[in-house]
Order: structure tokens, then sequence, then C-alpha cells
């Protein structure tokens, strides 16, 4: 198979060996002489991911009880509804740092007022806001920990007055969380978990049930709660590809010891940026993501964004254009992302800017 490094903002990188367990599944699960394409989700092999999915949840991220693992469909997006519909009676806390969070404000206005706490649109979303207050009078507060397309992270777990919602479709399990700080935290697999299909929700059940409107059943996260993400029927392969990737999560040590590799791989390429005669990152140093690094070329150099494109292309480096909305470039390095990817990207940016510089 030829070698390309896979710089892709999701779907994106997997573990090799949890894509070649999945694809063994699909051909035959443990045996069974079934796929897991096909088998019932009813079954007791399906009960028995699931179970070690929730439960590799709760392990590796040290969740307390009185919190539940769900796995749902709809992605992100679907939460930008369902939080404001089982969370918020009157009002609720928004920080907005992107894209997403504007969805998920857009979505939360249907349901009652929104106060934008802080913003960064000011200068296209190129730095966490600082110096911002969690309201006391709100339902919830909520944060998008880490945002893709521009490629700044929040990297401390807040305390809050309220109950705590954040978005972290993009940087979960990347760093150890204190779960006990949040009443809800949810996200898209498409990341660092498993192929696209599949929304996580880790949820404290106390908060629940306090909101005065009707609620559809598929829209009420006791429903799911109630029926082990059984009340239709789950996305089982993605759910499969999150135990595989979980299993190998802990296997190489877990969230603390993937925050390091994460650091390191991060710090190769920050540093190649910012020594760099040609190229410039685009987020404040204090607002950089470890999971979505992006840069464009100095002004004098601008010219040139094409032709590098094509020559990194050349060099098998796969998904590094940067989101229209930046643009540029942006090297996603998710937890399944080698140091070895990371220096090949690098080495392929000093090679360049030695013929150009």
């Amino acid at each position: 198979m030829k070698k390309v490094h896979n710089f892709n903002a999701g779907p994106s990188i997997l573990p090799r060996v949890a894509i070649e367990n999945t694809a063994n599944a699909i051909l035959d699960l443990n045996g069974i002489g079934m796929s897991i394409l096909e088998i019932s989700h009813r079954s007791k092999d399906f009960q028995a991911i699931i179970d070690e999915a929730v439960a590799l949840f709760k392990e590796q991220l040290g969740i307390p009880e009185g919190y539940h693992v769900l796995f749902l469909g709809g992605g992100a997006s679907m939460q930008f509804c369902m939080v404001p519909y089982n969370l918020m009676e009157k009002k609720a806390a928004y920080l907005e740092t992107g894209v997403w969070a504007k969805k998920a404000i857009k979505e939360a206005k249907l349901f009652g007022e929104v106060l934008i706490v802080g913003s960064s649109a000011d200068k296209n979303f190129s730095y966490i806001p600082k110096g911002w207050e969690i309201p006391k009078d709100v339902d919830y507060m909520h944060i998008t920990t880490n945002n893709t397309i521009y490629g700044s992270e929040i990297r401390y777990d807040m305390d809050s007055p309220v109950p705590l919602v954040a978005d972290m479709s993009s940087d979960i399990f990347s760093r150890p969380v204190d779960v006990s700080k949040y009443a809800l935290i949810y996200g898209g697999a498409q990341k660092n978990l498993g192929p696209a299909g599949a929304t996580f929700v880790i949820v404290r059940e106390d908060i629940l049930g306090k909101v005065s409107r009707v609620i559809p059943s598929m829209l009420d996260y006791r429903t799911h709660i109630k029926e082990g993400s059984m009340f239709n029927t789950p996305p089982c392969l993605p759910i499969y590809t999150i135990m595989e990737t979980l299993r190998w999560l802990k296997s190489i040590g877990g969230v603390k010891v993937m925050e390091e590799m994460n650091k390191k791989k991060a710090a190769v390429l920050y540093d190649a940026i910012d020594s760099s005669k040609i190229f410039v990152g685009t987020v404040e140093k204090d607002s950089r993501s470890l999971m979505n690094v992006c840069f464009v070329m100095k002004p004098d150099y601008q010219n040139l964004e094409e032709e590098f494109m094509n020559f990194a292309k050349s060099k098998g480096m796969i998904g590094i254009k940067g989101h229209r909305s930046v643009g540029g470039f942006r090297a996603s390095i998710y937890n399944a992302m080698p140091i070895e990817s990371v220096q090949a990207l690098v080495d392929c940016m000093k090679e360049f800017e030695a013929s150009k510089a």
C-alpha cells in the first residue's frame, strides 16, 4: 500500500490496529460466522461490544458515579439541539470560539435566551477569549474545547457555578479530563475515536428532567439512558471501532501518556512554523491547539501556496489544505497520528522553503 501521511480533519486517521481489527470483524466477528455488519444489535455478541466500549470510556476518563455514557446518531450537530432541548428552561451562556460554537448558539436560541459571554470573532477566532465570567443565573454554560477549523483549544477544566457543557468532538481522549467538572460532554466520533456515524454523550443524570417542555422520546437523554443506547438501532460498526480504538489507547498507557505524545508532536510542528522564513501560524501562541495546527504563507510568499500544496501532495501529505474561512494549511494531528508523519511534514516544509527562501 502506498505510504501517505493522513492529516485530514475528520473523518481522520485511526490506529492501524483498530482499522485491521474492524476489517476482520466485518469479515467474521470473533469467529461466529457472521459480520459485525449483519448481527443483531440485540444479540449477546453486540451487547458485549457496547458494554466494553462504555466500560473503557469510564475507565480511561475516570468517569465518576452518576454519569452515563451514550452512543447516539446525528453527530455533534444533533447535540446542538438536544442540549438546550433537555437543559434550557429560560437562559444559557455560550462561549463563541468558532463555527461550531456559532452553530450551537444558533440552535440554542430556538429554546430561550442565549448570552454570549465571550467571543473571538473579532480576529477570525484566532484566540480563546479571556476575562469572561460565567453567569450564575443561567441554566448551563456551553464551551467548545477544540476548534477544528481555526486551530485553537481550551486545554483545562474550568470551574463553573452552573452545569458545564462541552463539545469535545475533536480533542476527547487527547488529555486527562476531570469529568466531575462537567454536567455533559458530547462529540462526534470521527476525530479521535472511530469512523463517522456515532456520537458519544457523557451526561450526569441529575441534571435531567428539570425543564417544563415536553421532549420527544428520541431527543430525550433519559430515553437513551433507560434503553442503554438501544432505543433505536445504534451505529454498530462505529461503536465496534470505538471499542478497538480505546483498547489501543489503554494499551499505550492511557490519556496521560497520550497527552505527552500529543505535546511532543505539536511542538515539532509549531517549532518548525515559528522558525520558518515563509510559514506563519494563524493562532495566538497561548491558544494553540494540539490537535489542529493551522498556518499560512507569510505575505511575501502567499503566491507559493498552491505550489507548496502540490509539492506536499507529491511527498504523500494528504489533507493539509486549510478550511476556506482561514485559508493556507491545516495539519490535523490527532491521537493516532505518529510523530514520524509530523516529522515528514516538517521535512517537506523545510525542503520546500530551502528551494524558495
